[in-house]
């Protein structure tokens, strides 16, 4: 079979600090309420993404890369992650607070979980009034520190407490404490991994009524307690171009502001390429390399809301929005 870019069914998440944006952005209709995240392109096991339309349609982004391996995902990718497939991308709606929180990095996660670490990013596709999110600390604390301020409700004193608007960006490594705050609309690109230390919930209560557990002795190890100047990301802000919002080891992400065509060569890149629409809507025009040496051109229409997964077959691919409406496309690939 030619590969195609896929498409995938959205796995959503009702949370008590969710809140009502998720499913008209994505024009789903539903019971849910307080949907909190929207998983859009996932390998966590139990939770895999599943493919919405073609020849694939059904089979679960795992059983995919088992059968096409280096050809879905790249060469390189496959030899390091197998069949999981290596980044979750997630829209985030956080109606209130989310808890205060710390991921592992590899070798901890290795060693506790049997997993992966997770860093992830984010870019936030809308901020309302008086919304902020929390990243890093703002002093210097020891681990024993850290312990004493959870115990009494001062965590929050020394973390970095920013103020967004719609475009900002911030990477976080693991080990970074942080927290999205109320009012943030957000997409999130991060190692497939779902572990998280929950460090401090502002004494809520759970969808249950009950206290959520909390992870104070296992984030004591897991946090990074480097002091920065900056948290937040900054960038190019260009137009019709491929503007790279962060670079690492585990992925790199860009922004395409767009207002006419651009393409991506993808000849040179063992790699797939997932793309999310934030904002408007055009098409997609995928070129791939068959056995014989001929070439076949895939178009699909894309909106907001939307992530496709280009094939790591593909020699290049273009973004057209459209006329006159524009479109905002954040792509990610491992290099």
């Amino acid at each position: 079979m030619i590969m195609y870019p896929l498409k995938f069914k959205p796995i959503l998440k009702t949370v008590v600090w969710g809140g009502e944006k998720i499913a008209p952005f994505k024009r789903i209709e539903t019971n849910l309420h307080n949907i909190g995240e929207s998983w859009e392109l996932s390998g966590v096991k139990g939770h895999e993404s599943v493919i919405a339309e073609g020849e694939l349609a059904g089979k679960t982004i795992t059983e995919a890369i088992k059968l096409y391996k280096g050809k879905l995902v790249g060469n390189k990718v496959y030899a390091d992650t197998g069949d999981e497939f290596p980044l979750l991308i997630k829209f985030i709606d956080a109606r209130k607070d989310l808890s205060i929180q710390v991921h592992p990095n590899d070798e901890l996660a290795a060693k506790r979980h049997n997993s992966k670490g997770k860093t992830e990013m984010w870019y936030v596709m809308e901020a309302e009034e008086g919304a902020h999110l929390m990243s890093g600390l703002s002093e210097k604390i020891t681990p024993d520190e850290y312990v004493k301020r959870v115990s009494d409700n001062t965590i929050t004193d020394v973390l970095h407490d920013y103020k967004v608007k719609d475009g900002d960006v911030f990477f976080l490594p693991a080990g970074r404490i942080h927290s999205i705050g109320a009012g943030c609309f957000i997409a999130e690109i991060q190692q497939t991994s779902d572990i998280t230390y929950r460090i401090y919930d502002f004494g809520r209560l759970g969808l249950d009524g009950k206290p959520r557990e909390l992870h104070t002795g296992l984030a004591k190890d897991a946090i990074d307690y480097t002091v920065y100047k900056d948290y937040k990301t900054s960038y190019d802000d260009k137009k019709d171009a491929d503007d790279v919002l962060v670079k690492c080891k585990y992925f790199t992400t860009s922004l395409y502001d767009l207002d006419k065509e651009a393409v991506k060569d993808l000849s040179g890149l063992d790699s797939f390429l997932s793309v999310i629409c934030i904002k408007g809507k055009g098409t997609i025009s995928d070129i791939e390399r068959e056995a014989d040496g001929k070439t076949s051109v895939h178009t699909l229409n894309i909106e907001e809301g939307e992530t496709v997964l280009i094939p790591a077959t593909s020699e290049k691919v273009s973004f057209l929005p459209e006329k006159d409406k524009g479109m905002k496309l954040l792509t990610s690939m491992i290099e």
